[in-house]
């Protein structure tokens, strides 16, 4: 069974249908497996039949190739079954050939372009901003009844060549160091392919003179009909050469001769007005060479004829020339220009890289199978991403419950956590109030013990150098309103209580003397200055309004020597009694 890595090519020919099986070489060459061929019917008027006939002959090779049912294969179509036009197309880069294809085509097409299926390939580059473009198509319908054909004998036409393209690509890869211009001449049962090889250029025309002429005009010659004219051109004929040649002993033979010789030098004629025609038109080069290919080169003395008609070496050509082959392809290749191998070579190229025509007239099915087949992996992996979301979404909400009773439990020991280190805060404040309710009647002891020596120090500080005396100080008794400590924040704390009201000296009652002879120039202003400083005693809380500090100044009359006068001094912090 052929393997799925390997590359199946299929030439339907108008006269006899050929498969082929090759492979890939890691080196980037080819190698030729197996290869049959089988004929169709050879009068035209069976035409009709055509479709029908490639089904059965392509089944009967699919089978004999051991080629499994829907395996991809390159397709090669005679020529007379796609229409070609070679143009000319100004542009100074290729983008600007590309956005004027379009219209060029529906210009050279003789069918409305929607109707076709066409495709086209800049050969080689610009000459004076002028490119060298080739044009394919086909009718669609044409192409779709082609490929449902291939499609019943089992194959998948994945893409679609013309005979002329695979000839030139497979002499492109057998003959890569030909230089100059050499001339392909593919004699099949309908027509003559010229084709014109030169560098990355290739020119194409087919001539209506083939095989099929030869066979008709035997058949006219012998009033046979055209089976029987196939026949007989097959076992007795020969191209007639003429002058110093003897012609053949059988009259028959000697009759075939002559009427081959007249069919072949009209197809002369043809062929010498396209080497003209490609000279002067396409800006081609003289020819150095050419090459017999296709069925009715086999008729004896062909290449004698055309080396006397074109004054060039003329061989044939050799499609498997840079080919690898087994054996057995080898035994099957008997007769290497007939049973379209070479357009099976050219078409096999395809699936390598570097391929000098890639031209394909893919039917509307192939392109949806191409785009299904790129399309595929996406829609696969989109089906099993879909089939997959749900397991994908059970495993998110597992793992995200996980996450949240893990977190909850985090945050539960966390909690109980807090909830006893709050505990111990309460009890840590519990003792700490204790502690402050017992060491409260020491400190007051302290601060009271000390109390009075602060008062007497910022009195003398603050009293002036001269001309002022304290005389008397007095405590004044008042009453400490109750308190209420600030509210605890800290869960679990006691309900603050009350402090009840005390007895305490709140004010120190200063009496005194101030001078008011000279040297005194102030007067009566030095207690101001007394009570000025005392702002600035730590110890007492002095008031803006001094009416209420300075009760008591007695106003000077002259009669003494010094007068007295008081201060009622508020205490910051009043001193509480037993």
């Amino acid at each position: 069974m052929a393997r799925r890595d390997n590359i199946f090519a299929l030439n339907l020919g108008m006269q006899t249908v050929s498969l082929a099986e090759f492979k890939a070489l890691p080196n980037g060459g080819l190698k030729l497996l197996a290869f049959l061929k089988s004929d169709l019917i050879v009068d035209p008027s069976a035409d009709a039949t055509r479709p029908m006939q490639i089904e059965t002959v392509v089944k009967e090779l699919r089978t004999a190739l051991k080629i499994r049912a829907g395996t991809r294969v390159h397709v090669t179509l005679p020529s007379q079954s796609v229409f070609s036009r070679f143009v000319k197309l100004p542009g100074t880069n290729p983008e600007d050939v590309t956005s004027i294809i379009t219209f060029e085509a529906q210009q050279n097409v003789p069918f409305p372009i929607d109707d076709v299926i066409w495709d086209y390939q800049i050969m080689g580059p610009s000459r004076d901003n002028i490119w060298d473009v080739a044009l394919l198509a086909i009718k669609a319908d044409s192409l779709s009844e082609i490929a449902d054909s291939i499609s019943k004998g089992g194959l998948n036409a994945w893409t679609i060549d013309v005979a002329p393209a695979a000839i030139y690509n497979a002499f492109r890869y057998n003959y890569p160091n030909a230089s100059g211009c050499s001339l392909l001449i593919d004699i099949g049962s309908r027509t003559t392919n010229l084709i014109f090889c030169e560098g990355d250029r290739m020119y194409s025309r087919s001539i209506p003179i083939a095989g099929n002429s030869i066979s008709s005009a035997i058949a006219k010659e012998f009033n046979q009909d055209i089976t029987l004219a196939e026949r007989l051109k097959i076992e007795k004929g020969s191209i007639g050469l003429g002058g110093a040649y003897a012609e053949p002993e059988d009259p028959a033979s000697a009759k075939i001769a002559k009427v081959t010789r007249n069919t072949m030098t009209r197809l002369h004629a043809e062929i010498a007005r396209s080497i003209n025609f490609y000279r002067t038109t396409q800006g081609g080069s003289s020819l150095l060479r050419v090459y017999l290919c296709g069925g009715s080169t086999a008729l004896p003395y062909t290449m004698e004829f055309f080396t006397e008609k074109l004054k060039v070496p003329v061989d044939f050509f050799h499609p498997i020339k840079n080919v690898m082959a087994t054996e057995e392809s080898v035994a099957q290749t008997t007769g290497i220009c007939s049973g379209g191998l070479g357009e099976l070579v050219g078409s096999a190229l395809r699936s390598l890289k570097n391929c000098p025509l890639e031209m394909s007239l893919r039917a509307p099915s192939a392109i949806r199978a191409q785009d299904m087949g790129r399309r595929a992996p996406k829609l696969v992996m989109s089906a099993f991403l879909l089939a997959l979301m749900p397991l994908l979404w059970w495993l998110y909400f597992t793992k995200a419950s996980t996450a949240i009773e893990n977190k909850l439990s985090e945050f539960k020991s966390d909690s109980s956590k807090i909830t006893t280190l709050s505990a111990n805060i309460d009890k840590v404040t519990s003792q700490q109030k204790a502690l402050i309710e017992d060491a409260s009647p020491l400190l007051v002891a302290a601060r009271e013990r000390s109390a009075w020596t602060e008062i007497l120090e910022d009195l003398a500080d603050k009293i002036p150098k001269r001309y002022i005396w304290v005389t008397q100080l007095k405590p004044v008794i008042g009453t400490l309103a109750p308190t209420v400590e600030p509210a605890k924040t800290v869960k679990g704390a006691p309900t603050p209580t009350p402090t009840p009201a005390v007895s305490a000296i709140t004010a120190v009652e200063v009496n005194g003397l101030y001078l008011d002879n000279p040297p005194n120039e102030k007067g009566a202003l030095i207690i101001d200055e007394f009570y000025d400083k005392l702002l600035e005693a730590p110890t007492f809380a002095m008031g803006e309004d001094r009416s209420k500090i300075i009760t008591q100044r007695t106003t000077p009359t002259g009669e003494n020597w010094a007068y007295g006068y008081t201060l009622v001094l508020p205490l910051k912090q009043p001193i509480a009694l037993p």
